[in-house]
């Protein structure tokens, strides 16, 4: 839908995406005026009632908007407002941001965040709305299993929203006519980068879903893409030591390397807070799976992180093999390869934040550190 009609409307298919784009543009920066945020929402709420009575009709049955089973309305607040903030967030760097244009590589981005890194991590708590259309239209069609729940979904959605567009302005300032932001806008652009890909990871291990490999990557895919241009998206201590010892970018000021591996830390340890709190103060420990030590923990850890930031060094920084559209998917993809790969031996860290964040979110829920 956003490659096919992106150049028609903007393809935004989401009041919070809309709303989001409204505000930026209240701030000076790019973004769709009120009168067309207004009409676009108003749309975007009809086409979603009426495709809500669409598949009522065709399987004769509908579902009640609510919590997941076990959880309670705050773990689902949590949930939507900080995954709603990142679809908004992905969008407005990738299809609005003005060092970010043109790009092919903004559907995808922002896909993957609805299709892999939401509705697997959050879905669990929450089912993964993050758009108020998609809540208002499963509500209303399921009017007689009760009415409510699209209220409380909408106004978490809009408050996500409103984070986006806030912090938007923050990493690219330029955007809003002013200088760009320089160290605080990169600290800020690998904290948040980092925060949501342990809080993906998070939220996957402590649900047993299916797929958590591919949502974790297609998380840390969607913030590369969308940060990639302000921080380099790091978001990772290893891959910034890689760069550091590769000299490239030359002369990097220790400095700077420090503040960009106390953001991701910083970044890795919320995010633990955050997926510990959706799931009542609950946590799993980091260390060896059943029938290894660490040994082959070390191994395993040592390979794939070196492939990881292989990768990067290739399709990021490299001036001969230097990727412009595919260099997030590739990034991500190793993590798909080495989750699978070795997330029975020693979880598939690959990343000092995520492990240090593991780490002390167990510590922090009274458990016992490695």
């Amino acid at each position: 839908g956003i490659y096919a009609l992106g150049g028609i409307s903007g393809a935004n298919f989401n009041p919070a995406v809309s709303v989001a784009l409204g505000l930026t543009k209240v701030m000076n920066g790019p973004g769709l005026e009120p009168k067309v945020v207004a009409a676009y929402c108003g749309t975007q709420l009809l086409a979603g009632i009426a495709a809500a009575f669409a598949y009522t009709a065709l399987f004769h049955d509908s579902f009640n908007l609510t919590p997941a089973a076990g959880f309670g309305w705050r773990d689902a607040m949590a949930c939507e407002i900080l995954y709603s903030f990142m679809l908004c967030f992905v969008v407005l760097n990738v299809a609005a941001a003005g060092r970010s244009q043109p790009n092919e590589y903004g559907g995808l981005a922002i896909g993957f965040v609805v299709i892999a890194a939401g509705i697997y991590g959050a879905g669990m708590a929450s089912g993964g709305c993050f758009n108020p259309a998609i809540a208002v239209g499963i509500d209303v069609s399921s009017l007689s299993k009760g009415f409510g729940w699209c209220v409380a979904f909408a106004i978490w959605e809009m408050l996500g929203a409103v984070l986006a567009a806030v912090l938007f302005k923050v990493v690219r300032p330029e955007d809003f006519g002013a200088p760009p932001g320089g160290a605080l806008a990169e600290m800020m652009s690998e904290f948040l980068g980092t925060f949501m890909l342990v809080l993906t990871v998070g939220l996957n291990v402590m649900g047993r879903t299916p797929d958590g490999a591919f949502s974790i990557a297609c998380a840390l895919m969607s913030m590369i893409y969308a940060l990639g241009n302000v921080s380099g998206a790091h978001f990772n201590p290893a891959v910034t030591l890689a760069l550091l010892a590769s000299q490239r970018p030359p002369r990097w000021p220790p400095a700077k390397v420090a503040r960009y591996i106390v953001a991701q830390i910083f970044g890795g340890m919320a995010a633990a807070a955050a997926y510990s709190s959706v799931y009542n103060g609950a946590s799993f420990k980091l260390g060896p799976g059943v029938g290894h030590g660490y040994g082959a923990v070390a191994a395993a850890e040592f390979a794939f992180t070196f492939l990881l930031c292989y990768v990067v060094l290739c399709v990021a920084v490299s001036p001969r093999t230097k990727s412009s559209e595919m260099f997030g998917l590739a990034i991500g993809s190793c993590l798909t390869c080495g989750i699978n790969a070795i997330g029975a031996v020693s979880g598939g860290a690959l990343n000092p934040a995520v492990a240090i964040g593991i780490a002390t979110g167990h510590r922090l829920s009274g458990g016992s550190l490695p």
